[in-house]
């Protein structure tokens, strides 16, 4: 995808070879990365200057009539992803789900319980519950607060728009609620 005509400071001193490799990482992996995965990838140890291309993605990516979008999540993290409104029209045909059965089911407990103590989610879920949660933290789809066994787990903005959910945790509530009243 090449926009012609573009001039955007971001762009200035970036290669179009640049744009493709880092494009190309989060086509790959589905998954948000950080500066010094992509420097890494890039061959630069600039932060500067990868924060520059990925950020110059994330305004391209504005720009492109697509179902695609380049977000930044946080602290300095991006990930190429489908736009919410076309999630539900297409999930059916998804031939890698973003998560399997059981990380699938801890989510769930997580999103319909939260926030929720890590013990409560284990004693529910069984010990594999630990590496789900690891999982679930790693595609910033939760996170924790506190230490330890006594953390206290919440679902993200991430979440959310994956699952074309509220950002608001009462209305994110209801919905999950609703959900699992249907079935």
């Amino acid at each position: 995808m090449k926009m012609e005509g573009s001039n955007s400071k971001l762009e200035e001193n970036i290669t179009e070879k640049e744009l493709a490799l880092v494009e190309a990482a989060f086509y790959v992996t589905g998954r948000p990365l950080g500066l010094g995965t992509l420097g890494t990838i890039l061959g630069t140890r600039s932060k500067n200057k990868v924060l520059r291309i990925a950020q110059s993605l994330v305004e391209r990516y504005n720009s492109y009539k697509c179902a695609l979008e380049v977000l930044e999540v946080n602290e300095q993290r991006f990930v190429m992803q489908l736009k919410a409104e076309y999630a539900p029209r297409v999930r059916k045909v998804s031939l890698r789900p973003m998560l399997t059965s059981g990380p699938l089911r801890t989510l769930s407990y997580v999103a319909y319980h939260q926030p929720v103590l890590q013990t409560k989610v284990v004693e529910a879920r069984g010990s594999h519950a630990y590496k789900h949660l690891k999982l679930l933290e790693e595609q910033n789809l939760i996170v924790r607060k506190g230490a330890g066994r006594t953390s206290v787990i919440r679902t993200t903005n991430l979440f959310a728009d994956y699952f074309g959910l509220s950002h608001d945790p009462r209305a994110l509530k209801r919905q999950i609620k609703s959900i699992f009243k249907l079935e």
